[in-house]
């Protein structure tokens, strides 16, 4: 198993991934177009970002933008009835409420991330 590589470019790579996995293919079922990241096979068969991937900082943040536009659309479409069930095959059929906390959550956790990295390089802590 590959040991993680923990960066704020591999953070934005996650999160274009987590913003078209769950607006665009779960809620909207359409097939996302996921940005062409360089990826390996893990060890469950998976596929995951190389932090290898050449991709220039700037292209990652542009798309980066662009799945939280493309999100922001779909949502605006979708939405309309929070209790509609969708199909989930990693947690079994949810409604969009379920959708919309899942992201929540994605972004909680990845914005304490940022935060330790960023701590990591300053040494500043607190509020």
């Amino acid at each position: 198993m590959r040991s993680s590589a923990l960066t704020l470019l591999g953070l934005m790579r996650h999160l274009q991934g987590v913003e078209r996995a769950w607006f665009q293919r779960t809620l909207a079922g359409h097939t996302p177009q996921f940005f062409p990241y360089r990826t390996y096979v893990t060890v469950a068969g998976g596929e995951w970002y190389d932090e290898s991937d050449p991709a220039p900082a700037r292209d990652v943040y542009e798309d980066y933008l662009e799945a939280c536009e493309e999100s922001r659309q779909v949502f605006a479409r979708v939405t309309d009835d929070p209790a509609r069930l969708v199909p989930n095959p990693e947690f079994g059929d949810t409604d969009v409420r379920f959708v919309l906390e899942h992201v929540i959550e994605e972004y909680a956790r990845h914005v304490g991330h940022a935060d330790l990295l960023r701590e990591a390089v300053d040494g500043a802590i607190g509020e």
